[in-house]
């Protein structure tokens, strides 16, 4: 008899273990949240991804800060330490190329140096706490890279580019720059330059079509080069990415619209294209948009107060700095921020 009601015990234990997996299985199904993640990850497999977990880009709301000492586009621009940036030549209001070099920050903007010349269309990138200009042109087209010390104001000459270029747009990683397609004065250039202070530019890559004024930043291991003017005159909405380990360059997008004469700037890892325009140098258009660099995959991601092409675009590490332009009306002056909501 004994042995007969402890058998009896041992199966009544049995079936309310087992009722008890049972139940957390079935809770482990549900869409609750709590238990099903403490036991997947008592369990040791990965935990789901929830909403939170998914990275998406910001969408940027502009604020004005302040005016330029005088209205300018297509400048050279770069980002100096301490929430700095820089603004190289460019067009004034009456579309003349300036020799100015101009360094402001979040309330003011001053001239700081001076170029060897008047010029315009030319980029910059700021490497070990210099700024390096490449190219431009005003009357000519020029091949030279200028290196400019914000801690003197000196500008000197450092190095030629492989054949003059303006209308160039160029990219840094914080020790080599690359200088993406441009124009030499009679033909477009499909070339991707890699240049690091005291060496030679060399070509580390081709483009699939030459183009003049895309907008690029370095962003997810790579060089993403978006829109810009093909040889036809038309505007591109391409996106590419180039691969600097391999040489490689391939489409990983496509724009909404085609673009050129945009800004580029990188962002919390994405890339932030601002304002341009289409073929018309009237079509400006106020679109910001958010560029995944890894997947290529675009989002809206805001809108500037009017439409704008051919600002200094600088990304900083609260926002983005948007210091002058071109609209319809004509060259701007204003200094505004990009920032994502707080």
């Amino acid at each position: 008899m004994i042995a007969v009601l402890t058998q009896s015990s041992h199966r009544r234990r049995a079936f309310t273990g087992a009722l008890a997996l049972l139940v957390l299985a079935l809770a482990g199904c549900g869409s609750g949240g709590s238990s099903s993640s403490s036991t997947t990850h008592a369990a040791g497999a990965a935990r789901p991804r929830t909403a939170a977990t998914v990275v998406a880009p910001s969408v940027l709301s502009y604020r004005l800060l302040y005016s330029l000492p005088a209205a300018l586009q297509d400048p050279g621009s770069a980002a100096l330490s301490g929430g700095r940036f820089v603004l190289m030549g460019g067009l004034d209001a009456a579309d003349t190329s300036t020799s100015a070099v101009i360094v402001g920050d979040g309330s003011a903007a001053h001239q700081s140096a001076t170029l060897p010349n008047a010029q315009h269309d030319a980029q910059a990138a700021t490497l070990g706490g210099r700024v390096y200009l490449f190219g431009g042109g005003q009357f000519s087209t020029y091949d030279h890279i200028l290196a400019f010390d914000p801690a003197s104001g000196a500008v000197s000459s450092v190095g030629t580019l492989p054949r003059p270029a303006s209308d160039v747009a160029v990219a840094g990683d914080g020790s080599t720059a690359y200088v993406v397609g441009g124009y030499d004065g009679t033909n477009s250039l499909d070339t991707i330059l890699s240049y690091r202070p005291g060496a030679a530019p060399r070509v580390a890559g081709h483009l699939p079509v030459a183009l003049r004024y895309a907008a690029v930043a370095v962003a997810g291991g790579g060089l993403i080069i978006a829109g810009g003017s093909t040889p036809s005159g038309t505007a591109s909405d391409a996106v590419y990415r180039f691969d600097p380990a391999s040489g490689q360059v391939r489409q990983i997008g496509r724009l909404v619209q085609p673009l050129t004469h945009a800004g580029a700037a990188v962002l919390h890892g994405f890339v932030y294209l601002v304002g341009g325009r289409g073929a018309s140098t009237s079509s400006q258009t106020t679109a910001i948009w958010a560029i995944n660099p890894t997947t290529g995959r675009i989002r809206a991601a805001g809108h500037l107060p009017q439409p704008l092409s051919d600002p200094g675009v600088v990304g900083l590490t609260t926002g983005i700095v948007i210091a002058g332009g071109r609209t319809s009306a004509g060259t701007q002056s204003g200094v505004g921020e990009l920032t994502p909501p707080r």
